[in-house]
């Protein structure tokens, strides 16, 4: 769907909304207004229509657009920045990352996304409410779909933490459960994704926090500072859970040692309370003759009393040493 906002250039009152692409060819070379044009969810076609058709935007850009990627980036051309950003979305267990891609001019705004994102719609009912508050130039309208985009970080980071604390509690309670360690190897791969994600972001809003281009005005820098902040947070949070989640399996790979450790012990014990009997029943199978024969009761019996004897001396003698 191919939707259009156009705004008055000096107080950035919204005058009109979805013009036609040909009426967007004349409003391009108005200078008294300024728009934004959002290709969201339309076909490749359609997108190619307005960004080859109607802006002419670099062929390296547009192709850019068109081939999806996980790192973010910013370019300038020469009239307009080329923007690569991410939103992110926690589900089921999975990050998926949405690509959005933002042709920033000096009077107009151009976005291009794949699929629905909740950055863009907020962005959209807050100019439909007051547009002048949003839209009153370009580096500004982009200032608050990014400011939208970022908060979303934050209910995936939430998620993320809740499968950390639940996973603590499995290893607690069910310390044998052959998943945890699957779980735990799945999240982190998670936990890494959202920092692959994060840190490209941080040095691309760094680049437009630092006045590198001319395009953001010197007074709305703080602004994109306080988005550096954001991602500086959100990068400090993803570090933070990774490391909870090394933790996590190093306790986890600690009590497994520990039960492997303790079935040791106990055959060692069991083995070494059965020497005697070993001992006893060797000696035996040599056949000296004054041994007890096969029909000298009182032989027997004196052999199974050694056995015990000496059984309950090892036995004894572990105990008090504490090694069982």
């Amino acid at each position: 769907m191919i939707k259009s906002f156009v705004f008055n250039q000096t107080q950035g009152r919204l005058i009109s909304q979805d013009l036609s692409l040909d009426l967007l060819k004349v409003v391009l070379q108005d200078d008294g207004v300024q728009f934004w044009v959002d290709l969201g969810e339309c076909t490749d076609e359609e997108a190619k229509t307005v960004l080859e058709g109607v802006f002419q935007f670099h062929p390296l850009a547009i192709e850019d657009c068109f081939a999806p990627s996980d790192r973010a980036k910013v370019e300038e051309y020469d009239n307009y920045l080329f923007l690569v950003v991410h939103a992110v979305t926690y589900t089921s267990g999975e990050l998926k990352a949405n690509e959005l891609d933002m042709f920033i001019g000096k009077n107009f705004l151009v976005t291009y996304h794949r699929t629905r994102l909740k950055c863009v719609n907020a962005t959209v009912e807050r100019v439909l409410k007051n547009a002048p508050t949003v839209a009153r130039a370009p580096d500004r309208l982009t200032y608050t779909i990014l400011d939208f985009l970022l908060e979303d970080y934050a209910p995936a980071l939430e998620e993320i933490s809740v499968e950390i604390s639940d996973l603590e509690k499995s290893i607690m309670v069910n310390q044998t459960s052959k998943d945890i360690l699957a779980d735990v190897m799945k999240l982190k791969g998670e936990v890494q994704r959202l920092r692959q994600i994060a840190w490209p972001q941080r040095e691309t809003i760094a680049r437009l926090a630092h006045a590198e281009f001319k395009i953001v005005r010197s007074h709305m820098l703080p602004y994109y500072r306080d988005l550096l902040d954001q991602l500086v947070r959100i990068s400090s949070l993803a570090e933070n859970a990774r490391d909870s989640l090394t933790g996590v399996l190093q306790v986890h790979l600690n009590i497994q040692q520990m039960q492997v450790n303790h079935v040791i012990k106990v055959l060692t014990v069991m083995a070494t309370l059965c020497m005697p009997a070993l001992v006893l029943t060797s000696y035996y199978g040599m056949n000296i003759h004054h041994w007890p024969g096969p029909d000298n009761q009182l032989g027997w019996i004196w052999v199974w009393f050694i056995t015990l004897v000496t059984t309950g001396v090892l036995y004894f003698y572990l105990k008090r040493r504490g090694w069982w």
